[in-house]
């Protein structure tokens, strides 16, 4: 049942000397696991409901899911220094974990910023990613939508009740889910927000993850060179067809460097695809039907 606590509360240190927290999801310990890493200012709720809904899809048989909280989100500690905000800190932080479980390689669903941590995983440690499905991101990112979320990253707000948090989201984000309704708003409040001990609702990150946050749109050579790497690598590109940060040109000159690339297209979706639409879930059955 989508929602069902069904997962064990985890954690790990980092080498900094930070807790950090993620989610074990039971599955079958004879297929690679998945290991799910959120975008810049989300948390492992955002995966959450994914087990349940692949669960659904004919053959397929659960295996071990990992949710991560990267430092600074949802249940894992805030940094003491925020220059430790950088993907190559949370892909050191990631190896860390995947050492303390004895996992050799696994399957890594990242989105936007997950993915580019995904991204670097392959390239400095390819033989650790036996899939990836990286989600609305490449070595590329348009400038709009990198200027959007410079403009809202880190401007802390608060709220008295849900629905009051979900029509907020509402006015700010409806060009990224135009069929959202407002429980649908809602929903995605609950992922993206915590209650705090006063009661009041506010974002569920530590503020200072947006003081290294570079809102320029330039290309990464060294992402580039990751997707190089990723050639062998059975790959899901997961674009939402109204993305102002991930262009389709992007994603086709992608899909001319990776041998088992696939893409598919989240229609009337922004950045990033929940993941959990009908398209998304279709294409994530078939690539783990492949790397199977």
């Amino acid at each position: 049942m989508v929602g069902e606590k069904n997962f064990e509360d985890r954690y790990w240190e980092s080498e900094d000397g930070l807790k950090l927290h993620y989610r074990d999801y039971p599955g079958d310990h004879g297929k690679l696991p998945i290991v799910c890493i959120p975008g810049l200012t989300r948390n492992a709720r955002d995966f959450a409901n994914l087990p349940a809904l692949l669960q659904q899809k004919p053959g397929h048989r659960p295996r071990r899911t990992i949710m991560v909280d990267l430092r600074g989100r949802g249940e894992s500690e805030y940094a003491k220094d925020s220059s430790t905000y950088n993907a190559k800190t949370y892909m050191a932080d990631i190896i860390r974990l995947l050492d303390e479980q004895d996992i050799n390689s696994a399957v890594f669903f990242g989105t936007s910023l997950g993915g580019i941590v995904t991204m670097l995983l392959a390239r400095k440690h390819g033989d650790r990613v036996g899939g990836a499905l990286l989600n609305d991101i490449g070595p590329e990112l348009d400038s709009a939508g990198l200027q959007r979320i410079g403009d809202y990253v880190g401007q802390g707000r608060s709220f008295e009740t849900w629905a009051h948090a979900g029509r907020d989201l509402a006015a700010t984000s409806g060009d990224i889910f135009p069929d959202f309704d407002l429980q649908d708003w809602i929903d995605f409040a609950k992922k993206v927000y915590r209650m705090n001990s006063s009661g009041r609702i506010k974002l569920d990150y530590d503020m200072k993850i947006s003081e290294p946050f570079n809102s320029q749109g330039d290309g990464s050579k060294a992402l580039w060179d990751a997707v190089e790497t990723m050639k062998s690598i059975p790959t899901l590109i997961v674009r939402g067809e109204l993305s102002d940060l991930f262009s389709e040109g992007t994603a086709s000159r992608m899909l001319g460097i990776l041998n088992q690339g696939e893409m598919a297209t989240v229609p009337r979706t922004g950045h990033a695809p929940t993941l959990e639409e009908p398209a998304a879930l279709d294409a994530i059955a078939a690539m783990l039907q492949r790397i199977d």
